[in-house]
């Protein structure tokens, strides 16, 4: 009897991905055949100086700007030339998104942020999404802050609200911009290992775009990408992270 064998779908699945745009009579070329894929539950980090496009193809990753050729694939699903309204609900279905700017609503208390996605893509009962929200809450040790809203929060603090709406809904895929670009070394290395302890906790995938080497040396791949084009795929050995806090002060 011959032996079956399980092949695993990647979590993301890029093909031949260009992107370009029109610059008064030139065409500018900003992604240049970019493909790879990213396995379930992996973590990769994608690095280049600013401007080489990182960025930009973490968005389109994320559906929010459409290539000018290629395929995009999310867990089996191809999203390039979706319709705008079938691309929303996949992408509630499937992305926790992680800002550099944190993206809080100001009028929201830190649980109404995290619970915000929640309430616009879960069918769930609203208990369990308190419920859901009180526990990352409490592993990003923020638990007392909940009633308060992002003015009345240090950066750091914002980041980790932004971390825990990014996981409320359990997405498989986890895509950060440069999510401790706007916090200090201490404050940026905290955030950083509760991303990844989160990540773990969850299963997800993980791609973070970042111009710092101390963070994509937490990633267990590297891509490099440079003048749009992919330079360098490579596995790396992470750095140890640390145990999720039960509290913050």
């Amino acid at each position: 009897m011959r032996d079956t064998v399980q092949v695993t779908q990647p979590s993301i699945r890029v093909s031949g991905l260009n992107k370009s745009i029109r610059n008064g009579s030139r065409n500018v070329e900003i992604l240049l055949d970019i493909t790879f894929d990213v396995q379930p539950g992996e973590f990769v980090a994608m690095v280049g100086k600013s401007g080489s496009g990182k960025s930009t193809l973490l968005g389109l990753l994320a559906g929010l700007d459409n290539p000018t050729s290629g395929e995009i694939t999310l867990n089996g699903t191809l999203i390039t030339s979706m319709p705008e309204d079938k691309l929303a609900t996949v992408r509630g279905k499937l992305i926790g998104f992680v800002f550099q700017s944190y993206q809080l609503i100001p009028t929201l208390t830190a649980m109404e942020n995290v619970l915000l996605p929640f309430e616009l893509n879960s069918k769930a009962s609203q208990a369990e999404g308190l419920s859901r929200a009180r526990a990352l809450l409490q592993d990003v040790g923020l638990s007392e802050r909940a009633d308060h809203y992002p003015v009345q929060l240090s950066g750091g603090e914002q980041q980790r609200v932004a971390l825990a709406r990014a996981f409320i809904l359990r997405p498989p895929i986890i895509l950060a911009d440069e999510p401790t670009g706007n916090l200090d070394s201490t404050n940026g290395e905290q955030v950083m290992q509760l991303l990844i302890n989160l990540n773990r906790q969850e299963g997800t995938t993980l791609v973070l775009v970042t111009h710092d080497p101390a963070v994509a040396a937490h990633a267990s791949r590297i891509i490099t990408v440079r003048d749009g084009a992919i330079l360098s795929d490579l596995p790396n050995a992470p750095a140890s992270t640390t145990a999720l806090p039960t509290e913050s002060a």
